[in-house]
């Protein structure tokens, strides 16, 4: 693969998923990603690890962050009918957790194969904390969001996680200049708004107060830092708390452009301001891609509305599909990206005026 240039410049990239329910469509989604992303050679590119979730549980963004656990001895989860579940640590993670992990072991050896060669920054994903306690449930029923304790205790082992997840890629990825740990947490807004369902259905479980919202990612973002990667926090709900993200050590915030307010619009221009990247969510993921000259204009629009100067900020500024692209076709995942690419050759152009 050819190396990727060093001079500061605007970059394309994808959230993680990607549509397939086979072995064979995750090796072609790992094509996709690298032919678009890696193999350019102009440097607008920032490759990704990605995610097949249509092939089961065990290969969806929950299922591959609890097997990350599974390497570290941490948290035990299994598979019931309701979603997934954690069991204690017992030291024998069950099977479903184990396939996890085995999975993405076999899908990072697919990666590790393909990007050889490779010069410049790649990234990957996992589920963020909020998002975590939110969907997986704790041994006696009902989500981890309702206990205390074993919220603190899950962000704790999660930050572990993380690290030995860093260590791995980068020992497989030994061209990487740069590692971007993505932290997806879409139930965020929601666990602070006190909206996430309980078990019954019948009630909603209490709000998280900012602070300890704020901790438990600070613990997985310092613990990313440490590790010698970015942390990047995306968000692609409505009520995106930016400056909660940022505030808690997120190097990067990546949103749906159209998902945010104005609030949020201010809060994302101050974070470039403030040296912050800011990945903007800009294709379509389930329709047609738009063209990427209006791609462009809509950038350059955005730009436009918070006063700030697109070539100031040329480094920070990354261009991605508005979310996963697992709902779409094959056809049209490709094409997102594709559009995407040529929308970040065409800012880095135009802001180099």
């Amino acid at each position: 693969m050819t190396e990727s240039i060093a001079e500061p410049t605007p970059r394309a990239s994808g959230i993680g998923s990607f549509p397939g329910e086979q072995q064979r469509d995750y090796d072609e989604a790992l094509r996709v990603v690298l032919g678009e992303l890696a193999e350019s050679g102009d440097g607008h590119g920032l490759p990704f690890v990605p995610e097949v979730p249509g092939r089961g549980a065990i290969a969806g963004m929950t299922g591959r962050t609890l097997g990350l656990f599974a390497s570290v001895g941490l948290w035990d989860a299994d598979l019931q009918p309701e979603g997934w579940r954690l069991t204690g640590s017992s030291g024998a993670p069950p099977i479903d957790q184990r396939r996890a992990r085995s999975l993405l072991g076999q899908d990072l050896d697919s990666w590790e194969e393909q990007i050889a060669g490779y010069r410049g920054p790649v990234k990957t994903q996992i589920v963020g904390p909020w998002t975590l306690a939110a969907t997986v449930e704790r041994p006696r029923g009902d989500k981890v969001l309702a206990d205390h304790g074993a919220r603190r205790d899950l962000a704790q082992a999660l930050a572990a996680a993380a690290t030995e997840h860093v260590g791995d890629l980068r020992r497989r990825t030994p061209g990487a200049d740069r590692i971007v740990v993505q932290i997806d947490e879409p139930a965020l807004p929601a666990v602070l708004a006190a909206q996430i369902p309980t078990a019954s259905g019948f009630g909603k479980h209490r709000t998280v107060h900012p602070p300890d919202a704020d901790q438990a990612l600070r613990w997985l973002c310092e613990a990313v830092a440490e590790a010698g990667a970015e942390p990047w926090v995306h968000c692609c709900a409505p009520g995106a708390p930016i400056g909660l993200l940022r505030g808690a050590g997120a190097q990067g915030v990546a949103v749906d452009l159209d998902l945010v307010d104005a609030a949020g619009h201010d809060a994302l221009a101050q974070a470039l301001e403030d040296g912050v990247v800011v990945a903007l969510g800009v294709v379509p993921t389930r329709q047609e891609a738009p063209g990427d000259r209006a791609v462009l204009e809509r950038v350059q629009r955005w730009f436009d509305l918070t006063g700030l100067d697109p070539a100031d900020h040329r480094a920070q500024v990354v261009l991605t599909p508005a979310c996963g692209l697992a709902g779409a076709t094959d056809t049209q995942a490709r094409r997102a990206l594709q559009v995407v690419v040529r929308a970040t050759r065409a800012l880095a152009e135009a802001s180099a005026e």
